[in-house]
């Protein structure tokens, strides 16, 4: 029985090692005839790319153009004969002309002026209280016009030397409503006065006050 499977085991081991052998002359065989196909490839390929372009070749040869251009210059025409001018018109005749006519005299025409340029150059301002010459209307306040609010607001400001207004202020016993204070501020910001000259000089005005009447009108 022992000598049975000691057969049986070594007719596989040497049925394995004959396959070994055959896959390796195959494997061989294979490797061979692939490097000779890749050579044959390469020789034939390098033939047919020398036999391509033997005679492909061209030379360019570049010329320098020649870039002095003759240019035919022509003589410009001669002018045409300027045309005869025109004959004179006769002279006028004055008929019965008598140099013992009687003469017309023209006197200069007086002028007289009233301008007296005293004391230098003076652009006409002298003394005086400031005026107003600008004053702009206040926008009604949104709040106060949609809950219906009439009334009216005092403000009291100082007019400058340039005629311009600035410090600002809301007399609050003499304003209906607060929400007239802004409206009333911005507007009054906005006017121009004559300023005061006293001595030749602007000076400034301080409290003068406005006083600013909000009316719903339909």
């Amino acid at each position: 029985m022992s000598a049975t499977i000691n057969q049986s085991l070594a007719q596989s081991q040497s049925a394995t090692v004959v396959r070994l052998v055959i896959g390796l002359v195959m494997a061989m065989a294979v490797t061979l005839s692939l490097f000779w196909l890749m050579q044959y490839l390469i020789e034939t390929a390098d033939r047919s790319l020398n036999d391509d372009g033997a005679g492909n070749l061209v030379d360019f040869v570049r010329i320098k153009r020649d870039e002095n251009v003759n240019i035919r210059q022509s003589k410009p025409k001669k002018p045409p004969p300027p045309e005869s001018p025109p004959p004179q018109p006769p002279t006028p005749q004055l008929d019965n002309l008598n140099p013992n006519a009687e003469k017309i005299a023209i006197s200069a025409v007086p002028v007289q002026t009233d301008i007296k340029m005293t004391g230098g150059f003076s652009l006409g301002v002298g003394e005086g209280d400031y005026l107003p010459i600008v004053k702009v209307a206040p926008i009604y306040p949104n709040r106060a016009l949609s809950r219906g609010i009439e009334g009216f607001c005092v403000v009291q400001y100082t007019v400058t030397r340039q005629g311009t207004t600035k410090d600002p202020v809301v007399i609050d016993s003499q304003c209906t409503s607060s929400l007239f204070h802004r409206a009333s501020l911005n507007a009054s910001l906005k006017f121009k006065y004559k300023p005061r000259i006293m001595d030749g000089e602007a000076v400034e005005v301080p409290g003068v006050q406005n006083k600013f009447t909000y009316e719903i009108t339909e």
